[in-house]
């Protein structure tokens, strides 16, 4: 170390080191300058020292240098030792892009002195150090997080408990602090600190099968990671007393109420029971029995109490003096409008709204449900209340309601809540009074969760369903008073797909009860076609945006052995895109195929007449039917004359319907290196038309793509009724290739689509190069296989045959489950596919 310079010099130099920050950029020297007030009580050599470490972290990086300054006087003020805390801001030098890192220690470091000391700062420092040098992405995650959330009480100890299992899992698997953490701090929550190990290694073996695989697992962001979490949570799980709980509400409400999941998951709060007009979502884990059925009942009592009538919505956004919304694509009505007023206090407003909606409907429950007052007072005395400004609202929230169940008098400004009368309008009029008192403090969305009182919730956070009122559904005199009743429980059989007598299968995984068909074939070269999971996968009632409309339909969750209600939703569109020249070409270069095609197909034509028996007129007599006739006659009996016999020409009374999978994996390169895999799937496409329109069966042409449950396209190119031709030949010329391919939800709307077809024998041919796959499939193999082999059951149940033809040479590891053995056909050369496409289309309907 350097000895140390005469005040005089030291002073000489600070002025230098100024004016060469002052020629290199004015926006260094004014902020420099800016700081050096705080430094006023440190010697002339300290300040020297801090000055030579702001020029060189600016030099370094601009954005560095800047956040040293700008954070100097809040780090004075913490931290006295300027010394200390500027070495280690100079150690950030050492790597590039590290001025994240750089401000988030500089942002903490005063703090974690004022609570842990030197020692215990500098602990902190050398974690964050470490992670550094790993990664500058990992040393910019530690130190931007915040340094209490990662101690969790516990000091420095804390902080390096969480992080072992990633420290031994970077040495081991190169497991990234940027992948672990986020998880990591919500699954500590779930599984302690000693169950991190075995958590941090199932995501680190996931990793190894596919890195987008295994981050998704750590984000929370599949099922796999919800699920490993979920059942270690503790609790009582409503989904498992779904039917438990569905009854009870019948029983209180005369209602079959719908109970759905909601979207919460470990890390989002508090879990509560919401309602979206129509269903019941409950979440995964509530803390008990009793606050599982008192939710229930609560969340229930706001579809009673008209909460939820659309004339009740009506009314306030009418006094409000305000349009009412449109409603958006699933018919819903949004809040949103009613809280714009408030602006950034709306969360403090709805949270008072929410507060005298459950005092007005509490009230009234308590009078209807004999023990739900007292079930409520034992979760009151068990709950302890939430910190900070929540805790405020839930104190008083909690004192009226006492008072309610007490039957006392309460605060005179909610007086009016607990009448009989009592309507939305009045929770929302006194909700304005209280929210002109002060004393509330404002609340953000973290504290807006916690105000909440055991068993309630969010009212207003959804958009909901406008319902009729209870007593409309109810208690009108007409014959249909349980038109809406009936309307959800139909809703609810349709989660069940119709079978047919003999067809039933009770075990959602038994083997497909099909016959076999005498066509058979081997593997080709084309590729799965499978997508990646996207980089941020969302979840089961994740947050992304979904496209609106769409038809929805349920899809098989093989985890839960149970149908998602509305879970997928299909886009019907029709493709208009033509390519007439392409067309042409494909007919001319495959003219020799089609010709023999065409030949076989008058193999297949009524050509002869075929023989009708036991008619009441023909041309000749049957004799068999002649005998009988007689035989009865001389019996005594009465039998009909039905002697006769003729030839008439009989039809094979066929339509088929050929779904093919236009996912992105059909525009890769043909392995011949000429041309792509689409133009052989336009080809055979074109020619099966010409050899069904030949024929003159019944047929209709689709496609479709998909990137998320709620986004399946389907497109129509050809329906049964519309007329074959030029026309429809350029539009399968023009296909191309898009996103992946959910196969469950395309099936289900093709049964719909069949729908119309009068046709004795009805074929779905489903053309694909790969497995089912989807972009949030959360890399399963698995869910939508079965959900495929559901869909599957459903179209044998409607009296549909279904049939795959597949080009990916590994489809028969997996088809034999999804579609039974002998019921798909391998090509073995997608060169082949032209010419097989009609041909096994002729195979099957004989």
């Amino acid at each position: 170390m350097s000895s140390p310079l005469p005040e005089s010099e030291a002073l000489v130099r600070c002025e230098e080191v100024l004016q060469h920050l002052e020629d290199v950029s004015f926006v260094a020297q004014r902020d420099a300058r800016a700081a050096l007030p705080s430094l006023a009580n440190a010697d002339a050599q300290t300040r020297l020292h801090w000055l030579e470490a702001a020029r060189d972290l600016f030099f370094h990086d601009r954005e560095a240098g800047k956040a040293f300054m700008r954070r100097t006087p809040e780090l004075v003020a913490l931290w006295p030792d300027i010394r200390r805390w500027t070495d280690h801001a100079q150690t950030f030098r050492e790597w590039v892009n590290s001025w994240y890192a750089l401000d988030g220690y500089l942002a903490q470091a005063g703090h974690i002195f004022e609570e842990w000391g030197e020692a215990g700062v500098q602990g902190w420092f050398d974690t964050g150090r470490r992670w550094c040098t790993r990664s500058i992405e990992d040393g910019r995650v530690y130190f931007e997080a915040d340094y209490a959330r990662l101690a969790d009480g516990e000091g420095l100890s804390g902080i390096e408990a969480l992080l072992a299992p990633a420290e031994r899992l970077y040495d081991a698997r190169r497991l990234t602090l940027e992948t672990y953490l986020p998880g990591a701090l919500v699954a500590r929550n779930v599984v302690g600190t000693p169950g991190l190990e075995p958590w941090a290694r199932r995501g680190a073996d996931l990793m190894q099968s596919g890195r987008s695989r295994g981050e998704a697992y750590f984000r929370l962001a599949n099922e796999e990671g919800l699920r490993y979490l979920l059942d270690e949570l503790p609790g009582y799980r409503p989904r498992q007393h779904s039917r438990f709980l569905q009854m009870l509400l019948l029983a209180w409400f005369d209602e079959l109420i719908p109970l759905a999941d909601s979207d919460w998951r470990p890390g989002k709060g508090a879990p509560m029971m919401l309602c979206d007009g129509r269903s019941l979502l409950m979440p995964a884990v509530l803390a008990d029995r009793d606050e599982a059925i008192a939710a229930a009942l609560h969340t229930a009592a706001h579809l009673r109490f008209d909460t939820y009538a659309g004339e009740e919505v009506e009314a306030l956004f009418e006094a409000r003096g305000m349009a009412h919304p449109p409603l958006d694509d699933d018919q819903r009505i949004t809040w949103r409008p009613l809280f714009a007023e408030f602006g950034e206090r709306l969360f403090r407003f709805q949270v008072l709204f929410d507060l005298c909606e459950d005092l007005r409907v509490d009230s009234r429950l308590g009078a209807l449900v004999p023990g739900y007052f007292s079930r409520l007072t034992r979760l009151l005395d068990r709950a302890e209340t939430p910190a900070g400004a929540a805790g405020y609202f839930y104190d008083f929230a909690r004192v009226q309601l006492r008072a309610v169940i007490a039957g006392e008098a309460l605060d005179a400004r909610l007086a009016l809540l607990t009448r009989p009368q009592a309507r939305l309008l009045d929770a929302y009029e006194v909700a304005i009074v209280l929210f002109a008192d002060t004393s509330f403090p404002e609340l953000d969305a973290a504290d807006r969760d916690l105000a909440y009182l055991p068993a309630h919730g969010l009212n207003t956070g959804l958009a909901v369903y406008p319902r009729p009122r209870y007593e409309v559904l109810h208690d009108a005199p007409h014959a249909d008073a349980y038109s809406e009743h009936k309307a959800t429980r139909e809703r609810q059989r349709e989660d069940q797909p119709q079978q047919a007598p003999g067809q039933r299968q009770d075990d959602p995984d038994a083997d497909i009860n099909q016959s076999r068909e005498n066509t058979s074939g081997s593997g080709g070269r084309i590729g799965t076609g499978i997508p990646m999971p996207a980089k941020h996968i969302n979840g089961r009632g994740a947050t992304r945006k979904a496209p609106p409309g769409g038809i929805p339909y349920p899809e098989w969750d093989y985890r839960e052995q149970r149908y998602l209600h509305d879970w997928a939703r299909v886009h019907e569109s029709r493709l208009t895109e033509t390519a007439f020249k392409r067309a042409e070409r494909i007919l001319s270069e495959h003219a020799g195929v089609l010709k023999r095609l065409r030949s076989a197909l008058e193999m297949q034509r009524p050509s002869r007449p075929a023989p009708l028996r036991r008619q009441p007129d023909g041309d000749d007599l049957d004799m068999e039917a002649t005998v009988s006739y007689v035989t009865e006659k001389r019996a005594g009996l009465s039998p009909e004359g039905l002697i006769y016999r003729r030839r008439a020409a009989q039809h094979r009374d066929t339509a088929v319907m050929l779904l093919a999978d236009l996912s992105t994996s059909i525009m890769a390169r043909h392995p011949s290196g000429q041309g792509k895999v689409i133009d052989r799937i336009r080809s055979g496409l074109i020619l099966f038309s010409e050899a069904i329109t030949s024929l003159g069966d019944p047929y209709a042409i689709s496609g479709f793509a998909s990137k998320h449950h709620d986004n399946v396209n389907y497109y129509v190119v050809k329906d049964f009724a519309e007329p074959s031709g030029g026309e429809l030949n350029a539009r399968l010329a023009a296909l191309s290739g898009r996103l992946a391919s959910r196969m469950g939800a395309a099936i289900r709307h093709s049964i719909r689509r069949f729908a119309s077809v009068d046709s004795h024998h009805r074929l779905l041919l489903l053309l694909t190069d790969g497995r089912p796959a989807d972009y949030d499939d959360g890399g399963d193999p698995r869910y939508l296989n079965d959900d495929t082999r559901m869909a599957m059951k459903e179209a044998r149940d409607a009296g549909i045959h279904p049939f795959c033809i597949t080009l990916d040479p590994s489809g028969g590891d997996y088809l034999p489950a999804i579609f039974g053995p002998g019921h798909y056909t391998l090509i073995d050369r997608v060169d082949e596919l032209p010419a097989r496409l009609p041909e096994i289309y002729l195979r099957l309907r004989r």
